[in-house]
């Protein structure tokens, strides 16, 4: 019996409109072998954690090329808490700075991806996150 694919909520917080970044890692987990549910731009913390809740994920990324997940992390974590969801969430984006990686790791982001990420590091560290809390 095949275990099922990990499966990632990927979607952009807020008025950020900048899509190919989410696209090329969409793409690149698919590649390997994850299965992503895509919810575009313009998400609410409430859209994402109630997607979640209904497509079962294994882990929630957000695609960021404006300043808005630093405002909408804590709403995130609140309604993902409220709801009893012990998500990894993970933060990719051309705009992570150092300080900015810090700051939100604190708040309880399990991973960051910067500029320059490679494809191969992004589905490892997933892998890895998905792996130590027992999921496939």
């Amino acid at each position: 019996m095949s275990e099922r694919p990990l499966r990632i909520l990927l979607s952009i917080l807020g008025l950020d409109q900048h899509e190919a970044g989410a696209f090329a890692v969409a793409r690149l987990l698919r590649d390997a072998g994850m299965e992503v549910i895509y919810l575009g731009r313009f998400g609410t913390p409430e859209r994402i954690v109630d997607a979640a809740l209904e497509e079962g994920v294994d882990v929630i990324g957000l695609s960021c090329h404006s300043w808005e997940y630093l405002y909408y992390l804590d709403e995130l974590f609140e309604l993902l808490a409220a709801r009893g969801l012990d998500l990894p969430v993970v933060v990719g984006g051309s705009v992570l700075s150092g300080d900015d990686k810090r700051e939100i790791e604190a708040k309880g982001v399990a991973a960051t991806f910067g500029p320059g990420a490679g494809a191969e590091e992004i589905v490892a560290r997933i892998r890895d996150l998905t792996a130590t809390r027992g999921a496939a």
